[in-house]
């Protein structure tokens, strides 16, 4: 019994060893690049995603013990999310390249062993700025809003673009709340990714991670298997014809969306108004399911029983198949990339890291 215990302490004592070694060269390495190398000569994607990265494990170290086991599963799951976009990314991106140092790379081996493992067999649950998101509403409460904002700005300004967009970041904050259960804040951010990452990142959060009203709405849109061309990426988001999953917000729900590039308000696209019933004078039309609007209320109806019991329910019709259909097309999508053509519809699931 003795030398278990004493077995158990030194293994202990041996994580928290690592953790401050792979916490220390990580920040020695984003210093010396960032000054030297790194802003010049990175790759746009490969940038952002070292400093988010380097942002979700600096956060870590400073959170209390009673965060600490969310915080250790959000680096595991922000790892993972980053490594199958790198995947599916034109050019593609390895860990290797993206970590881009031996030390850093056999120090996250060590520790976060799991990302690098699946993350050429299983999809991401969500985006990896959800992750960044909970990382900071779990540091600053959720109900200090201006703060959670801030905090996001300055984490985008500090990343960079490519072209108009800066990849793995996203757009947009959106603030859903219930008047009926007072000051209760609850975040969601559009997809942090574009175009085909941005298509199938919608589906797996539709099959693995939003509330089910959420989900449903989005599959009423999802892109699905056409014989008019045999491209995926060429079909369309549209409504189907056997499925309708779409719903009005109830009247005492607050969502409002901020510009993470600049602060301002934005109103709703005319996507979340199909999926939502959301307010707006606006006819720009995203891909459904993309906005963080999506995030938000999803986050709002999983956390808020009374909120989410008084939703109409929408019209229905046949969600087996749409369901079936949004997991098709997804593997299709998915298929389109090497690595990946094994696919078995299996979703990450992140795990606690002990220090």
């Amino acid at each position: 019994m003795y030398l278990d215990i004493c077995i158990y302490c030194m293994f202990d004592i041996l994580n928290q060893v690592i953790a401050a070694f792979c916490f220390l060269i990580l920040h020695f390495h984003v210093y010396y690049f960032r000054e030297e190398d790194l802003l010049e000569e990175a790759e746009p994607f490969c940038f952002n995603a070292f400093m988010i990265i380097t942002e979700m494990v600096s956060r870590n170290r400073e959170v209390n013990e009673t965060q600490q086991r969310d915080a250790t599963i959000l680096v595991d799951e922000v790892l993972h999310s980053i490594f199958v976009l790198g995947k599916i990314h034109t050019p593609p991106f390895s860990p290797e390249e993206i970590l881009s140092d031996a030390e850093i790379l056999s120090a996250f081996r060590i520790q976060y062993p799991r990302p690098f493992a699946l993350y050429s067999s299983e999809l991401p649950r969500r985006s990896p700025f959800s992750c960044v998101l909970d990382m900071v509403v779990e540091q600053k409460g959720r109900d200090n809003e201006r703060e959670i904002r801030e905090e996001l700005q300055e984490l985008v300004g500090r990343l960079v673009k490519s072209g108009t967009i800066r990849p793995l970041v996203s757009k947009a904050l959106s603030v859903s709340q219930s008047e009926s259960n007072g000051p209760v804040r609850y975040y969601g951010v559009s997809m942090s990714a574009y175009d085909e990452a941005k298509t199938i990142l919608i589906g797996a959060s539709c099959l693995s991670s939003w509330d089910r009203y959420v989900a449903d709405a989005v599959m009423t849109f999802y892109p699905e298997q056409s014989d008019n061309s045999l491209d995926p990426y060429d079909w369309p988001f549209v409504r189907k014809p056997y499925f309708d999953g779409t719903f009005r917000v109830p009247e005492q729900v607050w969502c409002q969306t901020f510009d993470l590039y600049n602060g301002r308000i934005m109103d709703p696209c005319f996507s979340c108004h199909q999926l939502f019933g959301l307010t707006t004078t606006r006819e720009r039309v995203f891909s459904h399911g993309n906005c963080s609007e999506a995030e938000s209320l999803s986050n709002l109806f999983q956390g808020d029983a009374a909120v989410r019991a008084q939703i109409q329910r929408p019209p229905g019709g046949d969600r087996a198949r749409a369901e079936t259909s949004v997991r098709d097309a997804l593997r299709c999508f998915v298929q389109d990339f090497d690595g990946f053509t094994e696919w078995e519809a299996r979703f990450y699931t992140p795990q606690e890291v002990r220090f």
